[in-house]
């Protein structure tokens, strides 16, 4: 832990000025993001023009737009905002390659043997200024031994403990109420306490000396530590605000009383145990672009563009051992817009002529305007494929027989072609599958899954305890007696029915173990009817859950 050196960076405003950066406006505007919390519309981002407007965190929406009229609210984003961390994570790059995300708002850098390369813990402080200002952001920094301390003195440097008005200290009253000080405990009673505030004005950069972590936390407020919400509440119920308040305690006390989570983030703070930065690994990418000297219109020019894109980005994933699973292709227009089309992959292929089919299904989607002068190709979702062994004459009779359309019965990878044009005609998640279930529940005896995203069941379909039927619902009435005898006469969606012939019952009892309304607590007594018009019925008689001494109609025989 010696000689550890820690940088931590807070963007307060980051939400609200990433939007204000995107907007460019010449004169700046009172900016607020909002966000859903508890069902109510609140200010989760402000600029620094609407905190000047007395806004503040957590407002309602309401009583923001009534304090300033002339407030520009714009909804949460936080895929944006994630992505917007992530590029100033690579910019912090430059300081360190040990960066770590503190999200939603925040970064940690390992400083520790790089911090002479920009002139000292002075000189990286005064570059990290000097890069926000141009990007017009606002940022907190502090530099300490361990990322507990950094992170607390980022957020908290210099921030005030709103004064707990619990009526036990007589000089927070005045001197006619002086006399009913000791009955006014609010708190006491289940009421809520007052949050530790950051003042106004407060260091924009904290260096801590080494050494010196114990000065540096001491009048901290106890939410610096990164502890829970309610064990805060509990601990300032006790008196206890600081930091300071809490060093000196016996450690299996507190403890035992507020967790073991309290007693480390203490000793993370004060570096007794150890916290690593665990900087995130960069994302895999995969993309090729083509840039044409002209701007091109017509489908066979795009196919050829096509054709030259997919084997250098083949390439690319064969290199890292990886496979696509969606694929997306953009068309960059002339004037300025973009046409895109994105197709998925039954399964994670590296080959280019198992992309250029799927590609080539949706390519009349794209609209080439005034022509298309740029065009690009990238992988969203990839999965890591393993080699296969090549089985010889057998594998080249298939390719034969499947680029002649006559695709023998069986083989997996014309499956998987076919699924694949399915998808990209109805959509990946359209195509459907049966696999069988462990159950002896007629109803659950299959379960249907995405085809894409799973795979065919390894031999014969197992076989039924008994005859099914070819068509099942969920059980509809019967109008029939209700008794457990088989009925002679009933009706069923509005047709009167006579019993012919019958076969059963097959008693089947619920899975005591799962939590199902229909069968909770019953059985059913299964038949197989024929009616003297021919129809082949699955009738039962319900005893218990939500299908209760009746007679009710599950399926339908061929």
């Amino acid at each position: 832990m010696a000689g550890r050196r820690i940088l931590s960076l807070w963007f307060p405003r980051l939400a609200a000025e990433r939007l204000a950066r995107r907007r460019g406006d010449a004169v700046p505007m009172p900016l607020a993001v909002v966000g859903d919390r508890n069902g109510a519309q609140v200010l989760v981002s402000l600029s620094a023009e609407a905190e000047a407007e007395g806004l503040s965190l957590g407002q309602p929406l309401r009583d923001a737009t009534a304090i300033c009229p002339a407030l520009l609210t714009v909804p949460a984003d936080p895929p944006g905002e994630a992505q917007f961390l992530l590029t100033l994570r690579r910019w912090a790059g430059r300081f360190s390659p040990w960066v770590a995300d503190e999200a939603p708002a925040g970064l940690m850098i390992d400083l520790t043997g790089s911090a002479h390369l920009h002139g000292g813990e002075e000189g990286v402080l005064a570059r990290v200024a000097e890069d926000c200002e141009a990007l017009g952001l606002t940022v907190r920094a502090a530099i300490a031994d361990t990322p507990g301390a950094a992170w607390a003195l980022a957020r908290y440097a210099r921030a005030g403990v709103a004064p707990l008005r619990s009526g036990d200290a007589i000089d927070q009253e005045a001197r006619a109420t002086r006399s009913r000080a000791a009955k006014r405990r609010g708190w006491e009673r289940g009421g809520n306490l007052p949050r530790a505030v950051t003042a106004r004005g407060a260091e924009a950069a904290v260096i801590v000396p080494p050494g010196r972590l114990y000065d540096a936390l001491a009048d901290l407020p106890l939410p610096a530590l990164r502890l829970a919400p309610d064990v805060v509440d509990r601990l300032t119920r006790l008196g206890l605000r600081r930091v300071g308040d809490i060093m000196g305690l016996p450690r299996a006390a507190l403890a035992r009383r507020f967790g073991a989570d309290t007693l480390r983030r203490l000793d993370q703070a004060l570096g007794l145990e150890p916290e690593p930065v665990s900087p995130a690994r960069p994302p895999m990418h995969f993309a090729v672009r083509l840039t044409l000297p002209d701007p091109i219109g017509l489908r066979s020019d795009v196919e050829a563009a096509l054709d030259r894109l997919l084997p250098p980005f083949c390439d690319k994933l064969k290199a890292r051992g990886r496979g696509v699973r969606r694929v997306l292709f953009q068309g960059f227009r002339a004037d300025g817009g973009v046409a895109s089309v994105e197709v998925g992959l039954a399964r994670a292929s590296d080959s280019p002529d198992r992309i250029r089919p799927l590609l080539h299904l949706k390519l009349d989607q794209i609209d080439a305007g005034f022509g298309i002068d740029c065009l690009r190709l990238e992988a969203l979702a990839t999965e890591a494929v393993s080699a296969v062994q090549h089985r010889g004459q057998i594998e080249v009779t298939e390719q034969a027989l499947a680029n002649a359309g006559r695709v023998p019965v069986g083989s997996a990878q014309a499956l998987e072609d076919l699924i694949g044009r399915l998808g990209a005609r109805l959509s990946t998640e359209a195509v459907l599958r049966l696999h069988p279930a462990d159950s002896h529940v007629p109803a659950k005896s299959a379960k249907v899954l995405m085809a894409a995203w799973s795979q065919p069941h390894d031999g014969p379909w197992p076989a039924p305890p008994g005859p099914r039927p070819l068509v099942m619902f969920r059980p509809e009435p019967v109008d029939a007696p209700g008794v457990p005898d088989l009925p002679t006469r009933f009706r069923w969606r509005r047709r009167a029915f006579r019993l012919r012939m019958a076969a059963g019952p097959e008693r089947l009892q619920p899975e005591w173990w799962l939590e199902d309304p229909d069968w909770r607590g019953g059985t059913r007594d299964y038949w197989r009817v024929e009616t003297e018009g021919g129809e082949r019925l699955w009738l039962f008689y319900g005893r218990g859950g939500a299908v209760t001494d009746q007679w009710y109609c599950e399926g339908v025989f061929s």
